[in-house]
This record gives structure tokens, C-alpha cells and sequence, in this order.
């Protein structure tokens, strides 16, 4: 098993699941607010297999989607972090960046923080080339994120495989960084 990986900011700990993080997380995926830009809610079940699939990737990797918490109260925030892309999409294969946040956490810079920390880790750490991300076209809050991160929307609109093809959320778009492109903003330390 690779080292784990778990990084810290200011503010945040990126950290390895654990068992209590799994009511709090189906709460949080039962939420409509959170939960609005995804083709429904999550029930209990569905929402503990993606805790688990999350464990899983980072105990092979050593990195993965993270747990997400603050570190001067240990409240857990929800997720954030980097995972390799499974689905056969047009731009596979690709690490994606992404997050999930409870609505209480929302705009205080949480997940542009986190997700900085773990474009660090992707770059810095991983040597990778690229890390993408992906939303639906209407989901102008993440879009947002990833701008302040410093990616760029590239020209391709997909239709996700996993949505279903009456859902307004088919068509997504995606944003893209690279090892340069995140070097000039953010120098090798």
C-alpha cells in the first residue's frame, strides 16, 4: 500500500474516511440543496458504497477523494480531493478534481482552499500532467470554483453515461489544468 497521503491548510484537514463520517455524509447527500446538481438523492446505501469506494481508492493510491474537516472543531465538512476517472468519457484516461460540501459550509472558501491543496498534492507530490474536472452546464457554483483555481474550460460538452438522457443534467462541461499552467501560480516549494 503507497503512503497516505493527507493535507492540511490553514484552515482544513484532508484526511483518510472513517466510520462516523458515514451518517454524516447521508445526511448530507439527502440534502436537495447539495444534492441539486445530481439526477436525485442519495439514499443511505448508495451514499455509504461511495464512502467506500473513496476508502478504497486511497488505500490504493495513497490519495483519492479525502474526508474533509476543520481543523479547530474536527466538524466534518464533507469531501474533497482527486480520483482517477472510471467512467468512459470522450477525455479519458484522466484524474478529476472534485468536491461536495454540506450546505452549512458553503461560501466560505472551503472548497476552493481544499481543492488547492490537493491540485498541490496532484502537481507537486504526483507529477501529474493534468487534472480535469467536470459539472452540469448549470451548475454555475462549481464552474466558479474551478475558475478561481485556474483552469480553463475547454470546448467540449459531453453527455454523462450516467445521467439519464432526459435530465436537464446530461450535457456537462469540462475544465482542465495542467503542470504548467499551475506551476505559474503556484511556485514549487
Amino acid at each position: 500500500m503507497p503512503e497516505l497521503i493527507q493535507p492540511t491548510t490553514e484552515r482544513l484537514q484532508l484526511r483518510q474516511w472513517r466510520a462516523e463520517d458515514k451518517p454524516v455524509f447521508a445526511e448530507m447527500n439527502a440534502d436537495p440543496r447539495v444534492m441539486e446538481f445530481f439526477p436525485s438523492l442519495l439514499t443511505r446505501q448508495q451514499s455509504d458504497a461511495g464512502v467506500d469506494r473513496s476508502i478504497a481508492h486511497i488505500e490504493k493510491y495513497g490519495w483519492g477523494f479525502w474526508a474533509l474537516e476543520l481543523r479547530e472543531t474536527k466538524e466534518f465538512l464533507g469531501f474533497v480531493g482527486m480520483k482517477n476517472v472510471t467512467e468512459d468519457l470522450p477525455f479519458t484516461p484522466a484524474v478529476e478534481i472534485g468536491w461536495r460540501l454540506a450546505f452549512p459550509y458553503w461560501g466560505k472558501g472551503y472548497a476552493s482552499e481544499a481543492a488547492q491543496a490537493s491540485l498541490d498534492v496532484a502537481f507537486n507530490t504526483l507529477n501529474l500532467r493534468e487534472v480535469v474536472s467536470f459539472t452540469p452546464l448549470q451548475n454555475i457554483r462549481s464552474q466558479r470554483v474551478m475558475e478561481r483555481l485556474g483552469m480553463r474550460r475547454d470546448s467540449l460538452v459531453f453527455e454523462h453515461p450516467q445521467v439519464p438522457t432526459e435530465s436537464p443534467l446530461l450535457k456537462h462541461c469540462l475544465y482542465r489544468i495542467n503542470a504548467d499552467e499551475w506551476s505559474r501560480g503556484h511556485p514549487i516549494k
